[in-house]
């Protein structure tokens, strides 16, 4: 099952994002086939990351939650709120 994971940052966290992103970045990577698409969530102006925004593959919520909570993002705190969801993909390409 997919599960859609949206996070935003806390304010004035970029420098603690930008140190962890090293890391995020090789979870993203040992995650395989699990993490279906992965990016930032960026400022008005499309420049500047603010948030999350992962589709992830799932046993059920519970793991979905499980597994996300290994983020390094969200191990270093940068997440003033997270949602997660159950997500189906019904039409575009990828996934």
């Amino acid at each position: 099952m997919l599960f859609l994971f949206v996070a935003k940052d806390k304010p004035d966290h970029l420098d603690l994002r930008l140190a962890v992103r090293p890391a995020h970045l090789a979870w993203l990577e040992a995650a395989g086939e699990r993490m279906r698409l992965a990016g930032p969530i960026l400022d008005p102006a499309g420049e500047t990351p603010v948030g999350s925004c992962l589709i992830i593959e799932a046993t059920d919520l519970a793991d979905a939650r499980v597994f996300l909570a290994t983020d390094p993002y969200a191990e270093a705190g940068l997440f003033g709120s997270v949602e997660v969801h159950p997500y189906r993909k019904v039409t575009g390409a990828g996934l």
